[in-house]
């Protein structure tokens, strides 16, 4: 059971990187004070893991033959590399990282399912455009309705709050329910955990990793991208919830960090193009391109040296 050691501290990498997704446009906007958010986001992230976490664990754990070892590689591979961008305060994509070690431990121990991995990179993919068309079209139609329906500034205000709160739970628990598969799915896949243990271990991990370690990402998503208002932040939570609990249903894990800034990139757009910081898109899709090259590398130099 030592070989599991990796992937909870990979969950705790995930949860503490990945929590500014969540609740990090919120707490910057000053809706909700931080200790209130890492509450709730501790809290339905858990459920989310327990309840809907098993839909996608077998897109990890049977993309490649993996052993015991080889996953203990895996999961020590993408902890190292998110631990690195969290503590750059970049935000990561675990999904990334896990793919990208699988597929370097498939290339020298066993064989990769390139049908299932053409799907992952396809998901990959939509994910931040989706989440820019979503928010861009969501910002239009909820400002529509307060121009036109809510005319007091009072119950526009409450409104916000109380949005913010409900996509703020519903964020967390699209996020444990989709993400849990990148902490645990190798260890499903090489018969080390049961289904139900791996989504409780690996729930319980990111629920520590938010409690922990979970402040440093969030300037950079909710002030570094685009200047956020509260009904801005309220419209880039719920794109980012929305598109991680579809692909939830599709079974394929995909990156968090590239739903929020898709949903905060398509909010800068309707509001002004020029507010959005190329400089700051850059350094994240970067990170990007660097977190599956690294994972993938690291975990074959892994494997060789197991």
């Amino acid at each position: 059971m030592w070989r599991i050691s990796s992937g909870i501290l990979l969950g705790f990498g995930l949860g503490s990187n990945d929590f500014s997704n969540i609740f990090g446009t919120s707490v910057s906007a000053g809706l909700i004070r931080y200790r209130t958010a890492v509450i709730l986001c501790s809290t339905f992230l858990l459920l989310g893991a327990f309840l809907e976490g098993p839909k996608c664990l077998e897109t990890v754990g049977k993309l490649a033959e993996l052993s015991y070892s080889t996953a203990f590689a895996c999961t020590l591979a993408s902890a190292i590399v998110i631990g690195l961008l969290t503590y750059f305060a970049l935000p990561a994509s675990a999904s990334q990282a896990i793919i990208g070690a699988i597929v370097g431990v498939g290339a020298t121990a066993g064989a990769t399912d390139y049908l299932k991995l053409l799907k992952i990179f396809t998901c990959w993919v939509l994910t931040p455009f989706g989440a820019l068309l979503f928010s861009f079209l969501l910002y239009f139609l909820l400002s529509f309705a307060f121009d036109y329906i809510l005319k007091s500034l009072y119950w526009r205000r409450t409104i916000i709050l109380v949005g913010v709160l409900l996509a703020g739970c519903y964020g967390a628990y699209s996020f444990g329910a989709n993400n849990v598969a990148n902490v645990t799915g190798v260890y499903v896949g090489s018969g080390v955990l049961s289904p139900d243990t791996a989504c409780i271990i690996g729930g319980l991990s990111m629920a520590a990793g938010v409690i922990g370690y979970g402040y440093r990402v969030m300037e950079t998503v909710g002030k570094k991208i685009v200047p956020l208002d509260p009904f801005s932040a309220l419209v880039a939570m719920l794109a980012n919830a929305v598109v991680l609990h579809y692909f939830t249903q599709v079974g394929v894990p995909v990156s968090s960090s590239q739903a929020v800034v898709g949903a905060v990139v398509g909010v800068g757009l309707v509001k002004d193009y020029r507010t959005v910081s190329p400089r700051m898109i850059a350094m994240i899709c970067a990170g990007w391109f660097f977190t599956p090259l690294s994972a993938g590398l690291l975990s074959f130099l892994l494997v060789r040296i197991l």
